[in-house]
């Protein structure tokens, strides 16, 4: 195949990349990182969520000398909406509990972040899962309470 543009060839030729955030739901927060968690946090919790973790990575980061802006991450679930998700695919698991992640970007807007479990059950050949569309509404729930003004 002959091109007439070589900058064409070149973006031709070269493989397409996956982004490495496929299946992040990713919204911007009105608060900074720890009243974002903790808000994400109560009404998870609000909604029976069981909270196994909550990390803080910058403090992490502290703790070996180093710097890193604010982010923490809310591990959290309940068996009620997971264990029929991992009936439809029990591969799911690797994917569940279920994660949050809050960060601030260089510019210091506070992003809160989490997989969409549409493309988790893609991922698991589970797309027709029935679980799939609720636990997708409350995440999403989730995020509009943690980041909302």
């Amino acid at each position: 195949m002959k091109f007439r543009s070589p900058l064409l060839a070149v973006l031709l030729t070269v493989p397409v990349l996956a982004s490495a955030a496929d299946g992040l739901i990713v919204v911007e927060s009105a608060h900074p990182v720890a009243t974002t968690m903790d808000r994400f946090e109560k009404s998870a919790v609000g909604k029976g969520m069981k909270v196994f973790a909550r990390i803080d990575h910058a403090a992490g980061a502290n703790s070996i000398g180093r710097d890193m802006r604010p982010t923490e991450l809310l591990i959290f679930g309940n068996p009620k909406g997971g264990t029929p998700f991992m009936a439809c695919a029990q591969s799911v698991g690797i994917d569940l509990p279920l994660k949050a992640l809050v960060w601030e970007d260089g510019a210091g807007k506070v992003w809160l972040g989490y997989n969409d479990p549409v493309w988790i059950a893609a991922r698991h050949d589970a797309g027709d899962c029935p679980v799939t569309g609720n636990i997708a509404a409350a995440l999403k729930a989730f995020a509009e309470a943690a980041t909302a003004p």
